[in-house]
């Protein structure tokens, strides 16, 4: 197993932990099966868990270029 340093706000991770103990489950493994379904190859939408189709229908239509453009004017 890899380890992965991440920067997340503190109170973020605060919920994360209260949410995983509550599921017995832990933070890396939450963020280990949300990064598996992210790459995962391409399944029917209607399989993918509603909070994925959301993400990924956030930048249709957006051209990559026009994306560069906003995160470079944004990270000025």
């Amino acid at each position: 197993m890899h380890k992965l340093t991440l920067s997340v706000d503190e109170k973020v991770v605060g919920r994360a932990k209260r949410y995983a103990a509550r599921h017995g489950t832990s933070v890396s493994r939450m963020v280990e099966r949300y990064l598996d379904l992210v790459v995962a190859p391409a399944r029917l939408a209607e399989e993918d868990p509603p909070v994925l189709r959301m993400l990924r229908g956030a930048a249709k239509g957006i051209s990559h270029e026009e994306y560069g453009s906003h995160l470079q004017r944004k990270y000025r």
